[in-house]
């Protein structure tokens, strides 16, 4: 019989799993069986497992092996605790191949209101395990989260840091925009020089678009009729389709008024092309990218423009 007092080796697995065979299945051989082991190897883990509590667990009979008093007390224990493990490693397995998780991204304002939804409604329908926390701000805010380890993956301008790696994502072009009926949109080409007989519209003065802006119109020697300023691109674009003036926008972020004839874009013969780059920078200490952030940077690098699916990304 044994000794009726607990000792202080640790349950394993193994043993557990014997003592449900046994249970399940009647008898030390047909456990064995199923277990592929010996019939020893069975009673050697149970005789372990009742030394580890200090209780017989089984008795063996002409008929077959049967739980004792203190065994079927156990087994819903032990049933649940395998029930457990199973699950903890179906999740490790779903972790380990991206299908679950958490993923934190960080995006400056024109990628997460324009860019950002449609890569994620995608990344939703293929992993729609993975638990996203999606933060925006500026392009100098999403490096700090970068950096704090606030969150894995940032989508920002380019911003110099020893310890931050990054790799270009798409190219925006800064585009001069204006209502359907403005006459510009008629003549289709403009020069600097007539931007002065307009009001421009300016978004957000802590961003680098409103800088940026503002430093064209200054190295052009030209002073528009007047400014409006609002908080974001989307109240540029209201202003822009009450005729309110002109604007100067990010392609991606006027592409479906575009599309819809709602805004018309007008070259500006002597301003060379304009664009500001757009990339995915993490930490260079992160070491490789979970296999959520991979899932989701495979995702980007299919969506992102150039790409033969550069039209699903603005979308």
């Amino acid at each position: 019989m044994s000794d009726p007092r607990p000792s202080a080796e640790p349950l394993l697995l193994a043993q557990v799993d014997a003592l449900a065979a046994v249970a399940e299945t009647g008898s030390i051989g047909a456990a064995a069986e199923r277990l592929f082991v010996t019939q020893p190897a069975v009673t050697a883990r149970i005789q372990a497992l009742e030394a580890a509590l200090g209780a017989r667990l089984l008795v063996r009979t002409s008929s077959g092996s049967h739980l004792t008093d203190a065994g079927r007390t156990f087994l819903p224990y032990a049933q649940r605790a395998r029930a457990a493990l199973a699950t903890g490693r179906e999740q490790v397995a779903e972790i380990a191949s991206g299908a679950a998780g958490r993923l934190a991204i960080g995006a400056a304002p024109a990628v997460s209101t324009y860019v950002l939804p449609a890569v994620l409604h995608h990344f939703q329908e293929s992993h729609p395990r993975v638990q996203l926390a999606v933060r925006a701000g500026h392009s100098e805010e999403v490096l700090q989260m970068v950096l704090r380890e606030e969150i894995e993956l940032g989508l920002m301008r380019p911003i110099s840091h020893p310890d931050l790696t990054s790799v270009l994502l798409y190219t925006d072009e800064l585009v001069l925009v204006v209502h359907r009926g403005h006459p510009f949109a008629l003549a289709g080409t403009v020069r600097m020089a007539q931007l002065s007989t307009e009001h421009l519209i300016l978004f957000d003065r802590t961003s680098s678009y409103h800088e940026l802006t503002s430093s064209l119109v200054r190295q052009a020697g030209i002073a528009p009729r007047g400014t409006i300023e609002v908080d974001n691109i989307d109240a540029a674009k209201r202003m822009l389709e009450q005729r309110l003036g002109i604007a100067l926008l990010p392609r991606t972020s006027v592409q479906m008024e575009i599309g819809t004839a709602r805004l018309v874009p007008v070259v500006v013969a002597d301003l060379p092309p304009i664009s500001r780059q757009i990339v995915v920078a993490r930490r260079r200490d992160a070491g490789a990218p979970t296999p959520a952030a991979a899932a989701f940077l495979a995702i980007l690098d299919e969506m992102r423009p150039g790409s033969d699916r550069a039209g699903s990304l603005l979308a």
